[in-house]
């Protein structure tokens, strides 16, 4: 039993109760805004036909993204924390009660629909740094790692979750009930920071925050060595090796399902996060290693070589229609491996990022965190979209997981302290 204790999640972090109510909210939360994740590149392809199109949320997410997610960590610096929380958790229900309005009105504009998931992007470009920020101030660093691992399992099991039941609500029900559902879902996450206590910034700096605070930010950033090379490699690893914008393609082309929906389309949109899931389950172990540079690197490569594995297996069941059913349950295996591979690989470097980092330049720094992290998917979907269209999907996914072993070995062996860094220590569940 102590051993099976030793292996499973490590759930101390949510004896605190503000930590326990976020947490909690999320639960439910999530599930809605997988169903809108689902739901956009679903009306995207159904009104175009184009995965070339699909993969235009990457440009009209990233632009966003960087721009407030930068400055969105310069504000979470200066303001308190708490009140920024409830504004845009606010903006994010407005705008996916808009994502319904545009559904139920018959929109098929799809410049329309991108420039709404700008919007939405912008407010969750600053919420998150705000709320990664917030970590800290609520938990001792000896319990980030465990936090961190219990946030990633309840996003991804949101993951799955969503694609899930959008692939079985969107032939039947139609696209705008899965908006609906994350607008009010979200009023769950509103309640949870609503009774947060007052976060102001210890140290905070005086005066609107702009450009040279963000600057402030990056300078910090470049003398901490280490953590500059943890953004590098999940670059590498999100840029090369993300394939979701192929997904709808791959489903309607490879594996025979339908391109707005059904089994095939919902469990690759699910099997990353499910790989998460699990992964996060059983996460006990992270809290216990030190060598956290050296399990990066190993985990970007595991990551990198399940993608490999995904894009040959669209290539057989492209060419074999007969071995479909076998080559999905392949493709979805290997999607799942890569999913828990980057769990870990999040987890640690989550924690490393907050553990450094001091209260007055936390927000900045999450505020790069989250453009690196949410970023480079969306590099990704531009990059493999535009590949697909010239190459292939299966070419495009397989190769993108080759350049991602290369790029971070070669990382690896540019920056060796990155490797050999180790915690002085590892706490362990009680």
């Amino acid at each position: 039993m102590s051993r099976l204790r030793g292996l499973v999640a490590d759930t101390r972090p949510l004896a605190d109760d503000h930590f326990r109510r976020l947490w909690v909210a999320n639960i439910v939360t999530v599930v809605g805004a997988q169903l809108t994740v689902v739901a956009v590149p679903a009306q995207i392809y159904a009104d175009t036909g184009s995965s070339a199109y699909v993969g235009l949320t990457g440009v009209f997410g990233l632009v966003p993204l960087v721009v407030f997610g930068l400055w969105g960590g310069a504000l979470a610096d200066v303001f308190d924390r708490r009140t920024i929380l409830i504004c845009t958790t606010i903006g994010l229900i407005v705008t996916s009660g808009l994502f319904w309005v545009q559904a139920a009105l018959g929109s098929t504009n799809v410049w329309l629909l991108l420039s709404l998931f700008s919007v939405q992007q912008a407010f969750f470009a600053v919420n998150q740094p705000t709320r990664s920020a917030v970590l800290p101030r609520l938990l001792p660093p000896e319990l980030l790692p465990a936090a961190n691992s219990l946030n990633m399992t309840v996003f991804t099991a949101g993951g799955i979750a969503g694609p899930l039941v959008a692939g079985a609500l969107i032939p039947v029900a139609g696209l705008e009930w899965l908006y609906l559902i994350d607008t009010f879902t979200l009023l769950a996450t509103l309640s949870a920071v609503w009774r947060l206590p007052s976060l102001a910034v210890e140290g905070a700096a005086t005066g609107a925050p702009g450009l040279r605070s963000v600057i402030e930010g990056f300078s910090y950033l470049r003398g901490q060595p280490v953590l500059l090379m943890s953004f590098v490699v999940d670059i590498i690893a999100m840029v090369f090796g993300m394939p979701r914008a192929l997904f709808p393609q791959v489903a309607d082309e490879s594996f025979g399902g339908h391109p707005e929906g059904g089994l095939a389309f919902a469990l690759l949109f699910a099997a990353i996060p499910a790989g998460s899931v699990l992964g996060g389950i059983f996460s006990g172990w992270v809290s216990r290693v030190s060598a956290q540079g050296r399990a990066v690197v190993l985990c970007i490569v595991l990551w990198g070589l399940a993608m490999v594995g995904f894009g040959v297996s669209v290539g057989l069941a492209t060419a074999y229609a007969g071995a479909r059913g076998p080559l999905l349950v392949a493709a979805v295996l290997f999607l799942a491996v890569g999913g828990a591979a980057d769990m870990a690989s999040a987890a640690f470097r989550s924690s490393m990022l907050q553990a450094a980092a001091t209260d007055e330049v936390r927000g900045r720094l999450q505020g790069i965190f989250i453009v690196v992290v949410a970023g480079g998917p969306r590099v990704a979907d531009v990059a493999h979209g535009a590949a697909a269209a010239v190459v292939g999907t299966a070419a495009a996914a397989a190769g993108g997981g080759v350049l991602v072993v290369v790029g971070v070995v070669v990382a690896a062996v540019l920056v060796p302290s990155f490797v050999r860094y180790r915690v002085t220590s590892a706490a362990k569940p009680s």
